[in-house]
């Protein structure tokens, strides 16, 4: 079809086909990435996107260079709840109705 122009995430993954099927398989990861993130969070699914790219591309590194599978998941999922746990510890609730534009305004971009 004709080209679009996108800042949406789950866009530009939806239109990602590959003709190798194992690179397929990784680009299917990536749609699913995306559209979890877009169906979880309702934005951010470039930022998801781009993460999970860096994911793989460091996980398969390490496997590639030696490390065990298992254990390289074992350290994503350790590194994952560390994370999660940080940005708790940041987040803070949204308390009135101009809090609630400025953060609408922002996943908006502006």
């Amino acid at each position: 079809g004709a080209p679009s122009i996108t800042k949406d995430g789950v866009s530009v993954a939806k239109e990602v086909e590959l003709k190798d099927s194992l690179e397929n398989m990784g680009a299917s990861l990536v749609r699913e990435v995306a559209s979890k993130t877009a169906d979880q969070a309702g934005d951010g699914t470039t930022t998801a996107t781009v993460l999970a790219h860096a994911i793989f591309k460091e996980g398969l590194r390490n496997i590639t260079a030696g490390a065990n599978p298992i254990e390289v998941k074992r350290g994503m999922d350790k590194a994952c709840e560390a994370i999660v746990a940080e940005l708790k510890k940041l987040s803070r609730e949204v308390k009135d109705k101009k809090e609630i534009a400025q953060v609408a305004t922002i996943s908006a971009n502006s």
